[in-house]
């Protein structure tokens, strides 16, 4: 037997869910081992706590962030370098000299 569940969306729209069928996502995880130092040992345990995650799902969501950090940051680079140079000054023109810049 399967139940239905209407939930209202506002603005005159609701959805019928089928409280019977659950969707799963399935992902790999893989184990590690990792040494740390006693305090920052310490401190990880007490700051997951306090986001009521597990020290697992800390480290996991940390080393996430990095990884994802450095995809961009890499993206980025890549996007940039991968533009046409741009001429600084006029052709035939020189550049002006460091005095005149920095009024030396």
């Amino acid at each position: 037997m399967s139940a239905k569940l209407t939930v209202d969306l506002g603005l005159h729209r609701e959805v019928a869910l089928d409280t019977k069928t659950v969707l799963h996502y399935n992902s790999v995880m893989k184990n590690i081992t990792i040494t740390l130092d006693e305090d920052v040992a310490r401190w990880a345990k007490v700051h997951a706590a306090k986001q009521e995650k597990s020290l697992s799902r800390l480290v996991s969501e940390i080393l996430k962030k990095k990884m994802t950090e450095e995809q961009t940051y890499q993206t980025a680079m890549e996007q940039y370098l991968s533009r046409p140079p741009v001429d600084l000054k006029e052709r035939g023109s020189v550049y002006p000299k460091r005095e005149d810049l920095y009024g030396r």
